[in-house]
């Protein structure tokens, strides 16, 4: 695809990063990977994200991650764009970037540099380096220490072409809409704060068209069902099943620290993947909370013997 086409595919529906599934000994299992991948690809997600947050993204060696970008290429076979995750330090983003191009990844997903924060003058270069490296479509994480202000990111699209996309995880709305507002349809615009569905009502009043979810790594019909209420401006649907679902999950997700990523991933092992257990530093769910999360998910539930083929 070209930078053009993956702005136009991530704008065109709901959109989801997949676990990355690890065996026993905690090494990538691209098996169930792609039996999970397509899955996930009879959906109607336009893109799926490799080895992005909900990916695990942040323990990954970034000599696994071209690797991942192939199984999900592999196993959507055209059916959905894989964009790969991208970040850490310039040189270090650089590569990894380079290497997800060389895989096959339609774009990359910028996450946030590791560690220090930084003055925009020093995000503008770190964007632009990575932008200039690839020919592919690029999309910035507004998040933690990589929060680029609204003149930042019109000057890196003035000179940077192929940067495609802007998500954001920050959640200050005022802010955001600054962004829409000056760079109106240069961009496509993702929401990207963790349980996204909890905000998405607000990022559609601000100018965003879209988010990812990462619900739908397990129960993917309820977040298109989500979705497609909230385009169609179905505020009474979309109430009962944030009641229903994402209030619930909510709370289950806030109890410790790194479960948006944990409780999700136990999602996937009780729809019947053989998703793994979360690398460190994270850990996972007790099975008190598994249980909990298997009882909110019942109604969604496929067959295991379904899921192991």
């Amino acid at each position: 695809m070209t930078p053009q086409e993956i702005k136009t595919a991530l704008g065109a529906g709901l959109l989801s990063f997949p676990v990355t599934h690890f065996d026993a000994e905690g090494a990538f299992r691209p098996d169930s990977y792609q039996r999970h991948i397509d899955w996930l690809c009879g959906y109607e997600a336009p893109v799926l994200f490799a080895a992005g947050g909900t990916g695990e993204f942040f323990s990954l060696a970034p000599s696994e991650i071209p690797n991942i970008v192939k199984a999900a290429k592999e196993a959507a076979n055209g059916r959905t764009a894989i964009v790969s995750g991208c970040g850490y330090g310039t040189e270090m983003a650089v590569e990894i970037a380079r290497s997800a191009e060389k895989a096959g990844a339609e774009g990359i997903l910028l996450l946030p540099h590791y560690l220090i924060d930084a003055p925009q003058e020093g995000l503008y270069a770190h964007v632009k380096r990575v932008c200039d490296s690839v020919g592919i479509g690029v999309m910035v994480y507004n998040r933690d220490n990589a929060v680029l202000k609204a003149e930042t990111l019109a000057r890196l699209c003035e000179v940077c072409p192929n940067l495609v996309g802007f998500k954001d995880g920050v959640g200050d709305i005022g802010q955001v809409r600054q962004v829409t507002a000056l760079l109106g349809d240069r961009l496509t615009y993702l929401g990207g704060m963790p349980t996204a569905e909890l905000f998405a009502e607000a990022y559609l009043g601000a100018g965003f068209t879209t988010y990812s979810s990462a619900v739908f790594n397990f129960v993917p019909e309820l977040a298109v069902s989500f979705y497609k209420a909230l385009r169609a401006g179905k505020h009474d649907e979309c109430a009962r099943i944030l009641r229903d679902f994402f209030y619930p999950f909510m709370e289950l997700r806030a109890r410790r620290k790194g479960y948006a990523v944990a409780a999700v991933k136990a999602g996937v092992r009780l729809q019947g993947f053989e998703a793994g257990r979360v690398r460190a530093p994270l850990d996972d769910l007790t099975p008190a909370e598994e249980e909990i999360l298997a009882k909110l998910i019942a109604p969604w539930r496929r067959q295991t013997a379904a899921a192991a083929e």
